[in-house]
């Protein structure tokens, strides 16, 4: 799709024209299955994310910028659907364990579960090591799955303070688990 017929698009969802996000579906819904596919490596879900993906796109139609940058704007949209979706199941053992076995290779996975185990209980200690309050906003983030706003409101601090502390959070288990030699597994835990 040309930026010139996105532009069009743009301008017929903002004078309500339900048949713009129709053309808008029917370009981008392929293209972001894929992507979504890509991070989540599980299918089922997709769908409901996608929905309300375009959902969103309806009801913010009029806040909507340029056609160059539309691309960009409904891409972060799905991907910050596919990682709040993903935070959301980080409790459901059967949603992880199937996001694992799709997302790392099959030569990095631990070969019983109590390879697994032993390989979380490091990452806990690694965790356990990080400074108070970038342990509890790290916990609060990647173990219960709240979102930054979410964080931001529960501590009474600042979204970008919370993105500060779960960044370094993050290089710091990374450097402890290159350290450890389990850093195949970063991926699965750093991503969730």
């Amino acid at each position: 799709m040309t930026n010139d017929e996105t532009a069009e698009i743009i301008r017929r969802l903002k004078k309500d024209d339900k048949s713009a996000l129709d053309d808008l579906f029917g370009y981008y819904y392929p293209r972001l299955h894929h992507f979504s596919k890509s991070i989540l490596k599980i299918e089922n879900e997709i769908d409901d994310i996608l929905q309300d993906v375009f959902v969103k796109i309806w009801l913010n139609r009029q806040k909507i910028g340029n056609a160059e940058t539309f691309n960009a704007y409904i891409f972060t949209i799905t991907k910050n659907g596919v990682l709040n979706l993903i935070r959301k199941n980080l409790s459901d053992h059967t949603f992880r364990d199937q996001l694992f076995h799709r997302s790392v290779a099959e030569e990095y996975q631990p070969e019983n579960q109590l390879e697994f185990e032993e390989i979380k209980v490091g990452i806990d200690q690694i965790v356990a090591k990080l400074p108070e309050k970038r342990q509890q906003i790290f916990i609060l983030s990647r173990t219960d799955g709240l979102s930054n706003k979410e964080i931001s409101q529960q501590l009474n601090i600042s979204e970008k303070t919370v993105e500060d502390h779960i960044t370094h959070a993050i290089k710091q288990i990374k450097r402890s688990m290159k350290e450890m030699g389990i850093l195949s597994i970063l991926y699965f835990y750093l991503f969730l």
